[in-house]
């Protein structure tokens, strides 16, 4: 398209008035086309030649599709069905349905942030259609923790599945309880607090629980029973090691499974493609107390405000060596509130200090703990960084310790916030340049810790969850090796219905996906993402938007006076005015030809022409496609 663009370019001298014929003799129709029939009498919004879809086609296609989900699967009958509905595909969005006979579980309910193939988003959602339609039949929801990934979706999509009943252990619940107080709106509650020696009858289902390791305290995995075995969900998950060997307590944990028929494993492929055991949690605490100590001046710990063990250990260190401990964040300060009430965080109250306050004590006695480690424009570490925030000022004795990976995309804020800061004088450090010192660690096992767990845990049948496609794809390799028969393992897409069939005999993936459309939390709206809406967010923010107003007499077809034009993101005005010039032309042009013997004047039909030859005129003067509104008015 750009090779085509710049050859007319070549062909047509830039902003010449005399080209307008000849752009007109290239193609472009001088004369009325044949009008085609509407499909309804809703008014179209043309932009680059694409139609929006009228509202009542719409709905006849949201209606097959509906068919689609209630009708086409077949009957359970004495099958067991797994339905991932997120956390498939991509990291985040946790959220799978376990169904036998009559009764649904559900294992938790997560979102994920946006990404750049969805501007403007505010969270993308599980599809809950299927839920939606079997409300009846959900006797329960299990959450295994309480990071936003497996919790954040709760207040958004709890009333459309009728509010069943919530178990999770205390920290999470209180977690869920803390984060439901910002939607006073939504239907209180029924969550109720569990542990691992809980066992809970969901309909005909009981529900066990084992604790599993993770950068939150209070996470466990789930044990279904069903009549052919247990199906197994491990949630988020790595292993407490010394150099590769698990400790007592995973020894302990995992022995449960020996005297255990487990039907299916659902497991963590997050970091499976990483060799060999990650860095355990115990070390990075063991670096952070070693540089806490022996810091000169202050120092500033950046890192995620889910790491509660992490932060945890940060506070109690700070306050053995007699410092103060600065908590900057809004997610930070409400999980520390959390975590305070539910007593994971014992220490004195005078430990904390507010950043007003800090002033008062020596800067070597000061431990900061901050958000913003991954380079977020507004978080605390980031306001620092940039001089912009009301109370820290950076300088050359200041350390700032990032204890946290870059996430993936992220590679750019980070640089940008390592860059602010040592204009500053702050010395860095991070995951990359500290050799001597484990500043941080995965929540998610590695490869080793992965096949340690199977082999405890020895399922019949089994899906890979929580990773892209290719980690899950990896996750198959590893329960091959293992002795997993390839038929009896499949890898799912978000929405894939798979039962389990023939008393347990069998597992299949039918056909049918019951979560194709995604859904998203979009300001104050939640519903289907509509692609062309995000294709047009992406329009404008590379291409622009260029909106077109003529005024028409509608005895005549003329225009009453010459059109207005408004650009943005797409040329400065100011220095393009004989590009605007020709372009009125062409305005004129598309108008009066078409309203020739036109009566009455059909201002949808000229709305088409005007933006389609607008649009064409100037990606062949520009190589940019413009979003084009024109406004006609008679």
């Amino acid at each position: 398209m750009k090779e085509q663009a710049q050859k007319r370019r070549r062909a047509y001298s830039p902003f010449n008035p005399h080209n307008i014929e000849s752009f007109y003799a290239s193609g472009t129709p001088t004369k009325k086309k044949t009008r085609k029939k509407r499909v309804s009498n809703h008014s179209h919004q043309k932009t680059n030649g694409v139609k929006s879809m009228g509202k009542k086609k719409r709905n006849v296609k949201q209606q097959k599709k509906e068919k689609l989900i209630t009708e086409t699967l077949p009957p359970l009958r004495d099958s067991v069905r797994i339905i991932p509905l997120g956390g498939v595909e991509e990291v985040g969005r946790n959220m799978t349905v376990v169904e036998y006979g009559d009764d649904i579980i559900v294992l938790d309910m997560g979102f994920k942030f946006r990404d750049e193939e969805t501007p403007g988003i505010d969270f993308l959602l599980p599809n809950t259609k299927y839920l939606e339609e079997n409300k009846d039949k959900i006797r329960a929801i299990f959450i295994t923790h309480g990071h936003l990934d497996h919790i954040g979706a709760i207040p958004y999509l709890i009333e459309r599945i009728g509010n069943p009943p919530i178990y999770s252990r205390s920290l999470t619940t209180v977690m869920i309880q803390k984060r439901q107080e910002e939607f006073p709106d939504c239907p209180k509650l029924n969550i109720h607090t569990v542990e691992r020696e809980d066992i809970i009858k969901a309909g005909k289902l009981r529900v066990r629980f084992f604790s599993v390791t993770h950068t939150i305290p209070d996470s466990m995995g789930v044990i279904i029973e069903t009549p052919y075995g247990d199906i197994v969900a491990t949630g988020d998950i790595k292993l407490d090691h010394i150099e590769g060997v698990p400790s007592e307590d995973e020894e302990k944990t995992y022995s449960i499974f020996k005297d255990r028929n487990v039907l299916l494993l659902m497991a963590d492929s997050t970091n499976i493609e990483n060799p060999g055991f990650s860095t355990p949690e115990w070390l990075v605490h063991k670096s952070l107390e070693e540089i806490i100590k022996s810091v000169k001046g202050r120092l500033i710990i950046g890192t995620f405000a889910s790491q509660i063990e992490r932060i945890v250990k940060i506070m109690e260190i700070a306050e053995r060596y007699g410092k103060k401990v600065v908590v900057e964040g809004r997610s930070m300060k409400n999980n520390i509130e959390i975590i305070r009430k539910v007593g994971v965080l014992n220490i004195d109250k005078k430990t904390i200090v507010t950043a007003e306050d800090m002033h008062n004590y020596p800067p070597d006695r000061i431990v900061a703990l901050a958000t913003g480690a991954q380079g977020d424009d507004f978080a605390a570490l980031m306001r620092m960084s940039n001089k912009s925030h009301k109370y820290f000022n950076i300088n050359k004795n200041d350390t700032v310790l990032l204890s946290s990976s870059v996430i993936p995309g992220n590679e750019n804020a980070v640089m940008r916030l390592k860059d602010n800061l040592s204009r500053q004088g702050a010395k860095i450090i991070h995951y990359k340049s500290a050799d001597d010192f484990h500043v941080h660690s995965t929540g998610h096992g590695y490869r080793d810790e992965t096949e340690w767990i199977h082999r405890k845990i020895n399922p019949k049948f089994f899906i890979p969850v929580h990773g892209h496609h290719h980690m899950l794809r990896i996750h198959k390799d590893v329960a091959l090796g293992l002795g997993v028969p390839e038929e009896n393992i499949v890898i799912p897409d978000n929405g894939m219905v798979i039962e389990i069939r023939n008393n347990g005999e069998k597992i299949v993936a039918l056909e049918s996906n019951v979560a194709e459309e995604d859904l998203a939390v979009d300001g104050l709206t939640i519903g289907n993402m509509q692609d062309i809406v995000i294709r047009d967010r992406k329009m404008l923010s590379e291409e622009g938007i260029f909106i077109v107003v003529a005024s028409i007499n509608i005895k005549t077809g003329k225009l009453k006076k010459s059109p207005d034009i408004v650009s943005r993101g797409f040329v400065y005005l100011r220095e393009s005015q004989e590009l605007l010039q020709q372009t009125r032309l062409i305005i004129k042009k598309s108008v009066e030809d078409n309203t020739k013997g036109m009566n009455p004047i059909d201002f949808e039909y000229i709305k088409e022409q005007v933006a389609e030859n607008v649009s064409r005129f100037l990606l062949q003067k520009t190589a940019k496609r413009p979003i084009v509104i024109p406004v006609i008015l008679g």
